[in-house]
């Protein structure tokens, strides 16, 4: 099964994102690691936790006018819905396919940080709102943004 762990390549440089970022790379860790007996719960834990972060990602790309926000909010609904999915089979027993769905899920999350969410971090360091003129101020400590 292909996992995922939190690595420098999944680093964007942009404290709320990868914040959020770790969080699930250790929601999916506990879900592939599960067993079957407490599957259904850890995978309800990773998509309440992709709802929320992809909410997230999804307001700071319409409040900050964001080029790509269409297909990156289409992406994120659509990935959305497959865990919703996985959740039903979890709950019916269907390990198997969770257990497959989370391996695809881990790659997925590798591509889609190392693409979208990279052009996104990267907007977001440049947008007032979104930190960069703050962070510039603050000597480049992250820590200030993690509250946005």
């Amino acid at each position: 099964m292909n996992t995922v762990e939190w690595s420098d390549a999944l680093q964007l440089d942009y404290e709320p994102m990868d914040a959020v970022h770790r969080e699930f790379v250790d929601l999916l860790a506990l879900a592939q690691n599960a067993p079957d007996a407490t599957l259904p719960l850890a995978w309800a834990a990773v998509v309440d936790h992709t709802a929320e972060h992809f909410a997230r990602e999804d307001e700071w790309m319409r409040k900050t006018r964001f080029s790509a926000a269409e297909n990156h909010i289409i992406q994120h609904r659509v990935v959305l819905h497959v865990l919703r999915e996985g959740l039903a089979l979890a709950r019916a027993g269907q390990m198997d396919a969770v257990r497959e769905m989370a391996g695809e899920l881990a790659v997925w999350f590798a591509k889609h940080t190392q693409s979208l969410d990279a052009a996104l971090a990267l907007h977001m360091r440049r947008e007032p709102a979104g930190g960069g003129a703050s962070r510039r101020a603050s000597g480049g400590n992250p820590t200030v943004h993690a509250h946005l």
